[in-house]
């Protein structure tokens, strides 16, 4: 698939400006600009982070609410309930709140809801539950602030709710005794993209000022932030950022016994970095609640004893495996109909339906289906005789407007821009499938349907030294807002060297004058043909270090290439 190279533009007044102030690379600090780094002092900020630049907790709406609730709860001798969906951010949350607070005062639970028998966020299953065990407040943790009906009713039983969200409110919000959710319209809090474990991160941090407990009560938890942080892809600025940088240090450093476990089950040898919680760490706890139940995900977390630990994290891995295996099968079973039936080839949108494909996985299939098909995309399957499915959009659609557009087909249906799931009647598939390619077809641009590389900087191959590296790897933790700088070297020559590995990927041997590179290319063998043109090719990359026989080299992890063009 073609993709459209993005250059991003340079500042060059401002870039000259802070460069004269760090005296490093030039191209590194044209990024930096790029990133809204452009004084030394912000620049000593991003690159020295420190807990002491977190925000006060106080600074957030009902935070005195909260905490005021919460203490009387102790004195009243009331029973908690800490409430958290069933994904990574949820389950991160409810493991650090659970043990914060148990290390303070016995009398707390702790509750996920099951994916396929409770739904998503706060559940009546939950609330009836937390009825029957005697519990008055409970704490939601990433997810609530939609609950307006479900916490009205918990009020009927006599059951308080304190929510700690980050997802965006709508206009009536929920009878709560506290909201913390910094997207509140008139919440002052000056950092707006914490996720759900970072804002009860924050309620801990209020709580240990209030009853003058050690910053360890609540910084002990660091490294299930940094996991929430990185699983639930919020941008990586401000304060996720210095919580992220200090979540990682934990976990190379001193993690707890369930990240350790999950860390020796995935294979991690090396130092761990932000995209090893992304693609090591997360996948496994996210497959405890789409394959079976994420309260597991919650035990792992809380168990102190390593070898526990281990049992557990084999239960998740397990259900991972399962994950890998239900969604190769079907990514393969969704590709296999869309090949066969041309009337989809000129299609806007992507829309496939198997009654037995696993609802726990439709939502990766759909990503992995975008990788070869670049528009929206839905997988449905059924369950209990009603249809759900879970849809992914590319860069530039608002998904979710193009599902509520369709909405008389649907029994109910939730999301954002970028993501969405849905539910609905088997007669409705065709045509909610129809109306979902009439809306994207009048609506969507031909721009939108690039797939689009964007790239931080242009440099030679001289330019590429372990002094850049090491300052380049100083810019992580890197996530949305703060990506893995993305390089484009022009007119570089094969050297005669590369080759195809396992017929997927190359091994690129490149020259750029008297310069010799390494690099590698996965799934771009088909792109082999051009280095065997002898014509010079622009390459786009990210760097990454390559240990081999005791020796670590800089290598080069290739994302495109194109013949040059004067």
């Amino acid at each position: 698939m073609q993709k459209k190279w993005n250059i991003l533009p340079v500042d060059t007044a401002k870039t000259l400006s802070i460069q004269e102030a760090l005296k490093v690379n030039k191209a590194l600090c044209a990024m930096l600009v790029q990133r809204g780094i452009d004084t030394f002092e912000k620049a000593k900020h991003y690159f020295r982070p420190e807990l002491s630049d977190l925000h006060s907790p106080w600074l957030m709406k009902d935070m005195h609410k909260a905490v005021e609730r919460i203490l009387s709860a102790f004195d009243s001798k009331e029973k908690m309930l800490v409430f958290g969906d069933y994904d990574v951010d949820g389950t991160t949350s409810v493991a650090a709140m659970f043990q914060f607070i148990q290390n303070i005062y016995p009398a707390v639970e702790f509750y996920i809801p099951h994916r396929y028998k409770e739904g998503y966020g706060v559940s009546k299953i939950g609330i009836d539950y937390a009825h029957s065990q005697g519990i008055t407040l409970i704490i939601s943790l990433d997810c609530g602030i939609k609950s307006t009906d479900l916490i009205a009713y918990a009020k009927t039983l006599g059951i308080d709710f304190v929510v700690c969200d980050h997802h965006m409110p709508d206009k009536i919000l929920p009878n709560a005794v506290a909201i913390l959710n910094a997207k509140q319209v008139d919440c002052t809090y000056p950092y707006k993209e914490l996720c759900g474990c970072g804002v009860g991160f924050k309620l801990m941090q209020a709580l240990a000022e209030k009853l003058q407990l050690p910053d360890s009560s609540y910084l002990q938890y660091l490294d299930l932030v940094a996991t929430a942080i990185a699983a639930d892809i919020v941008p990586m600025t401000g304060e996720n950022r210095i919580l992220a940088y200090y979540g990682v240090k934990k976990v190379n450093e001193n993690p707890c016994a369930g990240i350790k476990a999950l860390m020796i089950l995935g294979g991690v040898k090396k130092e761990m970095h932000i995209t090893n919680l992304v693609f090591v760490i997360a996948p496994r706890i996210n497959a405890a609640g789409r394959m079976d139940d994420a309260k597991k995900a919650v035990q792992l977390f809380i168990e102190q004893d390593p070898e526990k630990a281990m049992e557990l994290a084999g239960l998740l891995h397990s259900d991972n495996t399962d994950r890998r295996e239900a969604d190769s099968s079907i990514t393969q079973e969704a590709l296999a109909l869309l090949e066969a039936d041309e009337s989809l080839k000129n299609k806007k949108t992507t829309v496939v339906y198997q009654p037995h494909w696993h609802k726990g996985v439709v939502g990766i299939v759909a990503s992995r289906l975008i990788e070869t098909y670049y528009r929206p995309t839905i997988v449905l399957t059924l369950n209990d005789g009603i249809v759900g499915g879970s849809a992914r959009s590319v860069t530039k659609f608002n998904l979710y407007e193009a599902i509520h557009a369709c909405r008389e087909h649907l029994l109910g249906y939730g999301g954002h821009f970028a993501a969405a799931g849905m539910t609905l009647l088997p007669e409705q598939v065709i045509p909610f499938a129809n109306a979902f390619e009439k809306v994207v077809a009048e609506t969507i641009t031909e721009d939108a349907l690039i797939p689009e590389i964007i790239i931080d900087a242009e440099i030679k191959l001289a330019d590429i030294t372990m002094g850049l590296y090491k300052l380049m790897s100083q810019m992580e933790p890197f996530g949305p807002d703060n990506m893995r700088p993305v390089f484009i070297t022009r007119k570089v020559m094969e050297t005669g060297f590369s080759r195809i590995l396992k017929e997927q990927h190359i091994r690129f041997v490149v020259k750029q004058g008297d310069i010799i590179v390494n690099g590698i290319a996965f799934n771009m063998a088909d792109k082999f043909s051009l280095l065997q043109m002898n014509e010079p090719v622009d390459i786009v990359y990210t760097l990454e270090l390559n240990e081999w026989n005791n020796e670590t080299n800089i290598q080069l992890r290739v994302i495109d290439m194109k013949l040059s063009f004067d």
